[in-house]
């Protein structure tokens, strides 16, 4: 079993950056998919990014392509997402989450973390 904790997150304006870190406690991470997935007032849940277990592959949605990055480090036991040219619909709260299997982007990771808030002015 893992527990991620999410951190980084925060009160930015529109075209600044971020950087979230995923620390993972329990089992090392290095056999795990990780995936970052971001909530919206009023909205569900929804996939941002995924790293497969060697970090080799990635994958992103549409709307962020070209801004966002996923990378890990597995011998800290680590996943981040840098956020570059961030927008006000980047806002949200931002969850890592961790599975074994099964398609990266879809919703059914094994462990989630408590999210962070990230909120982008205009």
């Amino acid at each position: 079993q893992v527990q991620p904790v999410e951190s980084g997150g925060g009160l930015v304006q529109a075209g600044d950056s971020l950087r979230l870190s995923c620390a993972a406690s329990g089992r090392a991470l290095s056999s795990y998919i990780m995936g970052w997935f971001r909530q919206a007032p009023g909205k569900e849940r929804e996939f941002v990014a995924a790293i497969i277990w060697s970090g080799s592959t990635t994958y992103y949605a549409d709307s962020v392509k070209g801004r966002f990055t996923i990378s890990r480090d597995n011998a800290k036991n680590t996943v981040y997402l840098q956020m570059n040219s961030l927008k006000p619909e980047d806002t949200g709260v931002y969850y890592c989450a961790a599975k074994t299997r099964g398609p990266p982007a879809a919703k059914n990771y094994d462990y989630w973390g408590q999210g962070t808030q990230v909120t982008v002015s205009s």
